[in-house]
Parts: structure tokens; C-alpha cells; sequence
């Protein structure tokens, strides 16, 4: 149990660096291609990796989701993964990957695994035109680009665009009470958002346009830091406080080139916005990384996805920060 511990910390401590590890899998072959592609998913998402069990089909339901099976007495559905991003197994369906996420518990059938990486959020990348599913986030590249043989690349998935597409009940956004709360923040000051997840963004863009709450989105950690930065200057030209232009930061954990973790360690490390309200919100629930939240300085720490969880969390700090 103490090995087992030690090894939980480690992990966890990875995120006070800008690095993580990324459990490497494949689905079989993509359409119209001979080879078979690398998948990535966050290991901090993973709870375990086991053999396919039994499955029962509920009536009504149809793939990708193959049905529910019964993982140390918890009903869990399970989703055909080659199925969602278009990929044929060679071998057949032979492990599931049970993962924790966003307040849900979810298998996905996988044909087989490779092996865990450790990487720097600098080596993952947003995808670009060229990735056509919309179940890709990100791609990682896995060799040292720095030695020039940065050629081995994993693409990373949007675990929160599959859930959403084929699991009815995460779409929805309840706005229940939050149009009642009034938040406290200077006329003209914006919310810099950084996310990775386009359904998570447009859900976020949904959910503070509810709350009155003006807002910039970001696809990476990197690209919202560098937009504090240009603000930052702008206001100090014009001798404004930078409270008069930012209310706040609402960030993601997991990011392309910088993670959320080292975006708020950015912003709470310098003189000039550390008072800027930081709240993390991310599907990387547990005890693990609110520990880390604290550790880094942020100001608040919401589990995707309930919007009002989120939008009392946001008056909370906002508040503190207008006393």
C-alpha cells in the first residue's frame, strides 16, 4: 500500500512541472489505412485497465456503446472506442479502460495497450486541419523534438466531445438559480477562459453569458497566459490596475503546451495579478489534485460539469476578491 501511495504522489507531483503521463493504446486500423494509429489518454483519468468482462445490452441502446458490465460490483456502460473515432480492431475488443470522469464512470473497449509515457505539456500540440475527427484534442509527440527525431506522435482524445455526443444526460447545461446571482466585478473587466475541449467551451461560453459574465476563450494554457501578458501591458501603459481589465481566470488542467497548474502558478507568481481570482475547473476530479490546486495558489477548484457549482464557486471568489 505505501509503494502503491508513493507511486500516486509521484504522479500527482508531475502537474507541478508541466508533465503527466499519457497511457498509449490502439483501436486497429482506420479506414482506408494499412497501419494502426497510437491513442492516447491522460493516466490521471484511467482507474484500471482490465480484461473484457461480460456485456449486457440494455434495450434501445446502440453503439458505440456496446452496453453495461459489472467491474467489482458497479454497473458501468461501455464504449466501443474504435467504433467512435472510426477504426476497425485487427484482434478483436480485448481490454477495457476504466476511467473516472467528470463525476461518471465509464469503460472503453480498446483492442490493446502500449505502454504509459511521461511527457511535457510543451510536446502535446492542439490539432490542427489536418486531424479530421473531432474526437482529437491534441497531438503528442512522443521522441525528443529537440534531438530532431520528434517523429512518433500519438493523438490525444476529447474524452468530453465522445461523452457528450453519445451520452444524452452530460449535454445538458441547468441553469437553475444562476441568473439570480449578481457578480462582483469592475464594468469592462473580462474572464480569461482557457480550454481545451470544444464542447467544453462552448459549454463554458453558455454558462457565463447565463452568469452576465463577459469572456475571452483559449484553446491552450500557453495561449491564454500569452493573452494575460498583452493586457497586462496594455493596462500598465494606460496606468490601469489590472482588476480594471481582468475579473478572473477560469482554467483547464489538461492543455497543449501548458497546463492549467503552470498557468496558475504563472499568474500567482507574479507581483502584479497573483490577486487575480484563479478557478480551476477540470474533469480531473479527486483529493489528489484539489491538494495540488492549493499547493499552486488557485482560488477555487470546480469537477466538470455543473453550472451551478461552477457559478457559486465564481461569486465566491470574485467577492473575496472585491473585499
Amino acid at each position: 500500500m505505501d509503494n502503491f501511495q508513493k507511486e500516486i504522489d509521484e504522479r500527482a507531483n508531475l502537474t507541478l512541472s508541466n508533465k503527466f503521463e499519457l497511457l498509449l493504446f490502439r483501436l486497429g486500423t482506420a479506414n482506408q489505412e494499412e497501419k494502426s494509429e497510437l491513442f492516447g489518454l491522460n493516466v490521471f483519468k484511467l482507474r484500471e485497465i482490465v480484461p473484457m468482462t461480460p456485456i449486457t445490452r440494455a434495450a434501445g441502446m446502440h453503439s458505440p456503446l456496446l452496453g453495461m458490465t459489472n467491474i467489482r460490483g458497479q454497473l458501468i456502460p461501455v464504449i466501443d472506442l474504435p467504433a467512435v473515432v472510426g477504426c476497425t480492431p485487427t484482434t478483436g475488443l480485448n481490454l477495457l479502460l476504466v476511467t473516472e470522469y467528470a463525476r461518471n464512470t465509464q469503460a472503453f473497449a480498446v483492442e490493446s495497450v502500449d505502454n504509459i509515457v511521461r511527457l511535457n505539456w510543451s510536446q502535446v500540440h492542439p490539432a490542427d486541419a489536418s486531424v479530421s475527427s473531432r474526437n482529437v484534442t491534441s497531438i503528442a509527440v512522443l521522441d525528443d523534438e529537440e534531438q530532431g527525431n520528434g517523429n512518433q506522435m500519438a493523438l490525444v482524445l476529447d474524452v468530453e466531445q465522445i461523452l457528450h455526443d453519445i451520452i444524452p444526460s452530460v449535454r445538458d447545461v441547468p441553469v437553475d438559480g444562476v441568473k439570480e446571482k449578481t457578480f462582483n466585478f469592475r464594468p469592462g473587466a473580462i474572464a480569461i477562459v482557457a480550454e481545451d475541449s470544444k464542447v467544453a467551451r462552448n459549454m463554458l461560453e453558455q454558462g457565463l453569458k447565463v452568469m452576465g459574465i463577459p469572456a475571452t476563450l483559449h484553446n491552450t494554457g500557453l495561449e491564454a497566459w500569452e493573452r494575460i501578458k498583452q493586457i497586462t501591458q496594455e493596462a500598465a501603459a494606460l496606468g490601469q490596475p489590472i482588476q480594471d481589465r481582468i475579473s478572473l481566470v477560469l482554467t483547464d488542467l489538461e492543455m497543449p503546451e501548458m497546463d492549467g497548474f503552470t498557468l496558475t502558478r504563472n499568474i500567482k507568481t507574479d507581483p502584479v495579478l497573483r490577486n487575480i481570482p484563479v478557478v480551476i475547473h477540470s474533469s480531473l476530479s479527486g483529493s489528489a489534485n484539489e491538494d495540488h490546486v492549493r499547493k499552486v495558489g488557485a482560488d477555487g477548484y470546480v469537477a466538470k460539469f455543473e453550472i451551478n457549482e461552477l457559478s457559486a464557486v465564481l461569486k465566491k471568489v470574485l467577492d473575496a476578491a472585491a473585499d
